[in-house]
């Protein structure tokens, strides 16, 4: 079996090299002309790394990922803290693998120099998709110096998926009114309290800061999302001004704002909501990740939907009869584990927003509510105990 896939980032690479572990021929085309760290920082949850450890990475992305001790709520004035769950020895005592916090080019990079061991010359850049066709027996990518044709032919390529709008309708994109400012602070130039190594959401009305440390702790990640209208540009790698981050946190614990002032570039997109499409498979063509579920990031579940993908649509295309009876288990499996997510996700939203946040009084009670220990279990426990190395094997045979 040939593969092409349409996208290296980090479903399709994952997608990529466990595909090569099963004897099968990838190819991976790239619109880009080079690999540059873009983006910030990601969180991966044991669902996220165990299918990464699987595949052999661990090794490799030991060196630069964080493995927090716990995360917890802070409340957006005061600072009072409230811890959530141990991401340590307890998360692997659990679910039997550890929460990494890592940079994205960090594990971008990994991903490649794997794929690239594995399959030598089997990544080809400046290949951006324009056009797919398929005929009985096989699809092709077509790109503007050429094409590339294969048994199967897979979209990873993002949001604004060219595979996906090639044959499918585009999902209908809404914008929350929402809009994040993404960032990375040195740790050696924040306040001690800070350099812990724990992830925290401060939670506010009308906004909300996640923090985590990245590279090992060399690196403290900051994403700050405040209600805004007028922003509408969903991309990551627009700069923003540093005043204007503050302004928007002006009445926040003055550590968030040391956080600030510790980020030489801020950067800021607009939080977009999608429905999630509902045919992920024509014949022999398939998407992945953020092509056919992007979600917003309040369960912190984007590229673990994307790596889960990776192993299942492996699993499902090593043990099929023929393509397109692997491609269809794959979609049947995993559509209704990515629907609950985007689900999940937008209902976090309110909650860390919510109008009861503004009076100490009222915030105290609120955050001992929401996140009472049994209701973040519910929340999270379900995402975490998902074995997508597994879940091919436990389903019923296919005929």
């Amino acid at each position: 079996m040939r593969v092409i896939i349409a996208g290296a980032g980090i479903g399709g690479l994952t997608a990529a090299i466990a595909l090569v572990k099963h004897g099968i021929n990838v190819v991976v085309c790239e619109r880009a002309e080079t690999f540059a760290p873009v983006g910030a920082g990601i969180q991966l949850g044991p669902n996220a790394t165990r299918v990464l450890c699987s595949l052999g990475l661990e090794a490799a992305l030991s060196p630069v990922v964080s493995e927090a001790a716990g995360k917890e709520v802070r409340l957006w004035d005061t600072g009072e803290i409230w811890p959530l769950f141990d991401l340590g020895a307890d998360c692997r005592k659990r679910f039997g693998a550890p929460y990494w916090m890592v940079h994205r080019g960090d594990l971008h990079a990994a991903l490649v120099n794997e794929f690239e061991r594995l399959s030598p010359k089997s990544l080809h850049m400046k290949a951006a998709a324009r056009d797919v066709t398929q005929a009985d027996s096989t699809a092709s990518l077509h790109f503007d110096q050429g094409s590339e044709t294969g048994d199967i032919l897979i979209g990873s390529d993002g949001v604004h998926s060219a595979v996906r709008d090639a044959i499918f309708s585009s999902p209908k994109a809404k914008f929350t009114g929402l809009m994040a400012w993404r960032g990375l602070a040195r740790m050696a130039d924040l306040p001690e309290e800070l350099r812990r190594p724990v992830g925290t959401n401060w939670v506010g009305p009308g906004a909300h800061v996640i923090t985590y440390p990245v590279r090992g702790g060399e690196l403290l990640n900051f994403v700050g999302v405040v209600e805004n209208d007028s922003w509408t540009s969903e991309s990551w790698s627009e700069a923003g001004k540093q005043a204007d981050c503050a302004a928007d946190f002006s009445l926040w614990n003055p550590l968030v704002q040391a956080t600030i002032t510790a980020i030489e570039t801020p950067y800021r997109w607009a939080l977009v909501e999608r429905q999630p499409i509902d045919t992920w498979v024509d014949g022999r063509i398939a998407l992945l990740g953020d092509a056919c579920h992007a979600t917003l990031p309040f369960l912190a579940q984007g590229a673990g939907m994307a790596i889960e993908d990776a192993v299942v649509l492996a699993d499902c295309l090593a043990c099929a009869s023929d393509p397109k009876t692997g491609l269809s288990r794959y979609a049947a499996l995993r559509k209704p584990r990515t629907d609950a997510v985007i689900a999940g996700s937008s209902g976090n939203t309110g909650r860390f927003h919510n109008a009861e946040l503004a009076q100490p009084e009222t915030a105290r009670d609120y955050v001992a509510k929401q996140w009472a220990p049994e209701k973040v279990r519910n929340r999270y426990d379900w995402l975490f105990e998902y074995d997508a190395t597994r879940i091919v094997g436990e389903t019923v045979p296919m005929h």
